[in-house]
Parts: C-alpha cells; sequence; structure tokens
C-alpha cells in the first residue's frame, strides 16, 4: 500500500540530518582522537548553523536523528533545530555498534535513550534510525515493544515506505522464512542517498567523492522516484560534519533546487511522511 500524500503532492521527500558529532568516531570507529574528536566539532559548531540556515532558506522542515551523547554534548545546537521547527528522532546513545551487543544491553540503552530524550527534548521520541543503520534479530521486537511509530534504517524497498517482517529462520539449503509484518513503519534508507560515505575520509576507506558525482546520483535517483513511484517517498540522509563543509554545502543547494523545481513534491519530517501511511 502506498502513501496517501497530501492533495495535489506527488513525492514526499524527507531530509533527514543525522547529528552524531563526537560519538560516531566514539561508537562506531572506537576512537577517542582530537584530531576524529574536532571533525565531530566541526558539524556541531560550523555544520549545524550552515544546514540549519540552508532550511530556512528553502523553507524546509526536516529530521535530526540525534545520538542522546550529543544531546548532553552539545546542547544549545540541538536547542536550535528544535526552535527551527525540525524533528528530534532517536539514534542511539553513544553510536553504538548493535550487532555487537548483547541482548540484555541493547535493551538497556533503547531504555537509556528514550529516558534521555524524556529530559533534554520534553517528549519521548517517535521514530529511530539504527546507528551505522544496522540491526540485531531483536532490534525490531525493542522499537515494537517500545511503540516507536517509524524506523528509518532498512533497505528492503528504495522509495516505498513498508512494514518490514522479521526473518524468523535462515537456511542456506532451504531458504529463509519471514515473519509476520510490523506494526512498525519503515522509512527506507540507501548508501546510494548518504552523503557521509561517499564524501568523508573515513579510517576504513577513502570516498572524497567529487560532488558532480554526488550530485548526479542524488539527482537521477530523484528524477526516478518523481516519474516512476506515485506516492512514495525519498529519503536522503545528512550529516552535519560533512554537507556542512563549503563544496558540500553548495552541492547540496544545487540538488535542492532541482527538486523544489518540480511541482507535486512534499518536503516534510519523517512523523508526517509516516501519519500518510493506510493499511
Amino acid at each position: 500500500m502506498p502513501l496517501v500524500l497530501p492533495p495535489n503532492k506527488k513525492l514526499a521527500v524527507s531530509i533527514s540530518s543525522d547529528f552524531d558529532a563526537h560519538s560516531v568516531w566514539m561508537g562506531t570507529f572506537g576512537s577517542t582522537s582530537p584530531t576524529y574528536l574536532s571533525r565531530g566539532e566541526f558539524g556541531a559548531e560550523v555544520g549545524v548553523p550552515r544546514l540549519l540556515e540552508t532550511f530556512r532558506h528553502y523553507g524546509i522542515k526536516t529530521t535530526w536523528c540525534i545520538p542522546t551523547h550529543t544531546l548532553q554534548t552539545f546542547p544549545g545546537q540541538c536547542e536550535a533545530v528544535l526552535s527551527d521547527g525540525h524533528e528530534i528522532a532517536a539514534h542511539g546513545v553513544y553510536h553504538e555498534t548493535i550487532t555487537k551487543l548483547e541482548p540484555e544491553e541493547e535493551r538497556r540503552l533503547m531504555e537509556l535513550q528514550i529516558k534521555q530524550h524524556e529530559k533534554f527534548i520534553g517528549k519521548r521520541p517517535r521514530g529511530y534510525r539504527s546507528p551505522a543503520w544496522d540491526f540485531s534479530d531483536t532490534t525490531l521486537d525493542l522499537l515494537e515493544e517500545f511503540e516507536f511509530t517509524w524506523d528509518s534504517s532498512l533497505m528492503g524497498r528504495d522509495f516505498e515506505a513498508y512494514r518490514p517482517r522479521p526473518v524468523i529462520h535462515q537456511s542456506r539449503e532451504d531458504g529463509n522464512t519471514f515473519g509476520e509484518p510490523s506494526t512498525i513503519l519503515e522509512i527506507p534508507v540507501s548508501w546510494y542517498l548518504d552523503d557521509f560515505p561517499a564524501l568523508e575520509n573515513l579510517p576504513r576507506s577513502v570516498g572524497m567523492a567529487s560532488t558532480d558525482d554526488v550530485l548526479k546520483r542524488w539527482t537521477d535517483l530523484f528524477n526516478f522516484a518523481y516519474t516512476r513511484v506515485p506516492n512514495g517517498v525519498f529519503s536522503l540522509a545528512l550529516h552535519p560534519q560533512t554537507i556542512g563543509r563549503g563544496h558540500h554545502l553548495l552541492m547540496l543547494e544545487q540538488f535542492l533546487d532541482h527538486v523544489a523545481g518540480h511541482s507535486g513534491v512534499w518536503f516534510a519530517p519523517i512523523t508526517e511522511i509516516a501519519a500518510c501511511w493506510q493499511d
């Protein structure tokens, strides 16, 4: 079932910001090097104001996926996100690697991030994005138990919202078996629509791709979604410490000019998009 978008809208566009700051280097990459932490600091001190200014210029409301480590380390920037009318979703505690956690620890961290969201933001998060976009065998169950509305971590579709099904039995010889669709609505992501792996200089690989190449990829994918996926959702994931670099921000603004030039495009936070789903 496709989304039922507002009148005269043909494609929902989610621009989301994963505001990881220090946590991605400490959690996913396991580094406390001052050099790596300074890249996270750039994201907070330089990238966030630049990105918020860009969103104000285009009149776009977005979703920010923020680890609670960032909420505590850079509270002023998080308050600025809220003051501009953007949504804040859950994104782990310290950008932990979900697949390396024991079930009890994953549950503890899920409970902790909800508690910290309530403390710093004043309410529970409606949505969740896994750090590094990965799930354990129990993540989906936890999201259902703690009554999240949506997730945006999986890749079972490209431009369509869907209800993910857990793989309840795996067999290399007999095939895999799916369980029932989840109560969680998935707003899918894609590594092709993420600035971080393509544009960053990462410890495990060197990205730093040409902005012309990345812009062409994003534009091609948007054009496909716009022309071929009615009532679909196009989800672009940004990181302030990446997209906030001057040449990257210019590329983003060229892309937004292209998208905004199409009629029937609906820029919206993920929770508003998820509310358009009808079973």
